[in-house]
């Protein structure tokens, strides 16, 4: 039997890049898949065919994780359809980046709503599911950023350091009902945001990592279900950054 065989995961910003490869790991320990997107629904799909075309279960669920009454529905709905929901990623986020001196309100508020917010939201509909079955697993994807910051990007750091308080309060609310919740914190990952980036940005990049590389999605992935599968961990942060906040 497969680890993770007959739960029910949903994956937040799941159509691409670390999200897509969260649902192709747990699909392929056996869990049955939602894979939430809000506007790539090519992507989403692209993600669904190719966990089911390795004899995965997967399917797509288009919401908004900032519209709180939209999260609201599509739990309901899911609960309906399966009974329960094991496990929660929260992976949905954005950026806006821009020197703080020049940013605008809409941006910083922007890159909140989706990256806390949207995690808040999603956290506070399942939590309820969760804490009435005395099982669950909440796994949010922060950044190295949240931890040391980045010039140019004080509303991502904003949102992603606000997510570890938020992994660590809610831990301590739901500990004693036997849901656990863990974060995340990935450094530069190779993905869709680096892959425009000029050979010149990418090795000046580099050259802030230790371990003078970008981590993979996959790598991700791996640190995620390792998450999953602790029942004893709770409220904690791993970061799989090759060595930036050390």
């Amino acid at each position: 039997m497969k680890r993770f065989e007959n739960k029910i995961v949903l994956v937040t910003g799941a159509g691409r890049g670390i999200g897509a490869s969260i649902a192709k790991r747990f699909a392929s320990e056996g869990a049955e898949v939602i894979v939430n997107y809000s506007g790539n629904d090519e992507a989403a799909q692209k993600t669904v065919d190719e966990i089911t075309a390795t004899g995965g279960q997967a399917q797509k669920y288009k919401c908004s994780v900032n519209d709180s009454e939209s999260v609201k529905v599509m739990i309901d709905e899911i609960i309906k359809k399966f009974g329960r929901i094991d496990i929660l990623v929260n992976n949905a986020g954005i950026t806006r980046d821009g020197l703080s001196l020049k940013m605008s309100e809409e941006d910083f508020e922007a890159v909140l709503k989706i990256n806390l917010t949207g995690a808040f939201n999603m956290t506070q509909a399942v939590l309820k599911p969760m804490t009435r079955a005395r099982e669950g697993a909440i796994i949010n994807i922060t950044s190295v950023v949240g931890l040391i910051g980045n010039a140019g990007q004080a509303n991502y750091a904003a949102s992603k350091a606000g997510l570890i308080g938020l992994t660590k309060s809610i831990a301590r609310e739901v500990a004693g009902r036997n849901v656990r919740v863990n974060a995340v914190a990935p450094g530069f990952i190779d993905s869709d945001m680096t892959e425009v980036l000029s050979d010149k940005v990418k090795d000046a990049m580099k050259g802030q990592i230790p371990m003078k590389r970008f981590g993979q999605p996959e790598e991700v992935a791996t640190v995620v279900k390792f998450l999953a599968e602790q029942e004893y961990m709770t409220g904690q942060v791993l970061s799989i950054d090759g060595g930036m906040a050390m």
